[in-house]
């Protein structure tokens, strides 16, 4: 068990949206809930809007930390997203948004702000013939890596469909990237991205997915993933409100949840709850360094 400031906890989930519309009406009895069960949290920002919330309710509970930064399908115009923003039905796509280096860096500074993102690279709805797209994915995840070496802080990368892009790009700028250089949340990738990834000084987040029942026929086996990932690398997160996990499976997400996630990962390593428990606040503490004393 390790101590962060005058409170103890038991679990991390290093990636959740707790600042997120789906919260609206019972924010501070979800966040309470998690608090009940030791949960300490990265609320995670994606663009000016849950970025700002992101520091205003990490400032509120001890239990709260904020990572800020503007998500690569925010870049360009997008659809709207009920538990990010609210009912789509009342809401035009998401408008594209320029990345104000200078807001960003100032919530950057905040003390309670432990790192820069959600950022990276998202082509899961792009069409090939896109570039122009990809280019500006491209374009602000280069200032966001520049944002979070000038202010010594560690990514928070999302990549989906683009861990190829991603790498030239994270290679091309190695000398920007903190020591760690960040963590690379609800990884999906391959092994071999896996490693380029652990070579750049990369932590890895596993999320509600590994409690679900495993598809072989898919490029990579989640259960495969994760015993490849060094136990020293691991760090758990619920994504929430987003993939609940199993027996919350359907229903919305939240931090108390991530008991489940770190039982799979102890199954999935061999080694008991507890170990898991304190490796990933290690690592967590290796990553957040101020959150700990």
């Amino acid at each position: 068990m390790f101590k962060i400031k005058s409170m103890k906890i038991d679990f991390f989930d290093a990636h959740t949206h707790i600042q997120f519309a789906a919260y609206d009406k019972d924010r501070e009895l979800v966040i309470n809930r998690a608090l009940r069960e030791g949960v300490g949290m990265v609320t995670v920002g994606t663009k000016k809007e849950t970025s700002r919330a992101a520091v205003e309710i990490a400032e509120k509970f001890e239990s709260v930390w904020a990572a800020i930064g503007l998500h690569p399908i925010h870049s360009h115009k997008s659809p709207p997203d009920a538990q990010e923003s609210g009912n789509v039905g009342k809401m035009p796509p998401n408008a594209e948004e320029t990345l104000d280096y200078d807001f960003y860096k100032n919530l950057a500074l905040n003390p309670k702000t432990v790192a820069i993102g959600e950022c990276g690279l998202d082509y899961f709805r792009i069409k090939n013939n896109q570039l122009e797209i990809r280019e500006k994915q491209k374009a602000v995840f280069i200032k966001q890596i520049e944002l979070a070496y000038e202010v010594k802080k560690p990514l928070m990368i999302h990549c989906r469909d683009a861990f190829r892009d991603l790498i030239e790009i994270l290679s091309a700028h190695k000398n920007l990237l903190n020591s760690p250089a960040g963590i690379a949340h609800f990884f999906s990738g391959t092994k071999e991205e896996a490693k380029k990834l652990l070579d750049l000084g990369f932590y890895f987040t596993f999320g509600s997915t590994i409690t679900f029942p495993f598809k072989k026929d898919k490029h990579f086996d989640y259960g495969e993933l994760v015993w490849f990932i060094p136990l020293d690398r691991i760090l758990s997160e619920t994504d929430a409100p987003y993939v609940a996990p199993v027996p919350y499976r359907g229903t919305r997400n939240e931090p108390a949840y991530i008991i489940h996630i770190v039982r799979k990962l102890a199954e999935i390593k061999n080694i008991s709850v507890f170990e898991m428990q304190d490796k990933i606040l290690e690592n967590a503490r290796h990553i957040f360094p101020t959150i700990f004393r």
